[in-house]
């Protein structure tokens, strides 16, 4: 797992657009929101970690009002079920301690097995009533809902 490079940022959206088939085949929407491009997500507050070279995860992290939250997490099906997922998310948790931060937040789907049930088994808990950043993002997201409930969920973090 490392930052991810300049040379790495044209690589991501594909990435991302891989790992998004699943979604895609799991719900069949009419519509699909095109991925951000890595440069997009680069210029964002936090940081971006990808593992390989090239890359075949990517994990982008938003540090703002003084929380980290897990924007998004993607591995190429290609590599998965690998660990990679895995990995990138226990070094989001470790940077973010690093950075200060007593927790890494998330929004994900409630019942994909790969999302809130995969998050769980890796020590995030739902947040029954969230405030803050992390309401502000299930706000955001709520066209999503059309497809699976939407949680909101939280992993402590040690230092």
């Amino acid at each position: 797992m490392r930052p991810a490079e300049p040379s790495d940022l044209p690589l991501l959206g594909g990435v991302e657009a891989a790992a998004d088939q699943l979604f895609i085949d799991r719900f069949q929407p009419e519509t699909w929101d095109q991925p951000a491009t890595g440069e997009w997500r680069a210029a964002q507050p936090g940081f971006l970690l990808v593992a390989g070279r090239p890359p075949v995860g990517i994990a982008n992290v938003l540090v703002e009002v003084g929380s980290a939250h897990l924007e998004m997490l993607a591995v190429h099906p290609d590599h998965g079920r690998r660990g990679i997922g895995t990995a990138l998310l226990e070094a989001c948790c470790a940077a973010a301690a690093a950075g200060g931060h007593e927790e890494l937040t998330l929004t994900t789907f409630a019942n994909v097995p790969w999302n809130a049930p995969y998050y769980l088994r890796l020590g995030f808990a739902v947040v029954e009533e969230p405030t803050g950043v992390l309401a502000r993002h299930l706000e955001h997201e709520q066209l999503l809902e059309r497809y699976d409930a939407r949680v909101g969920m939280v992993r402590r973090l040690g230092r």
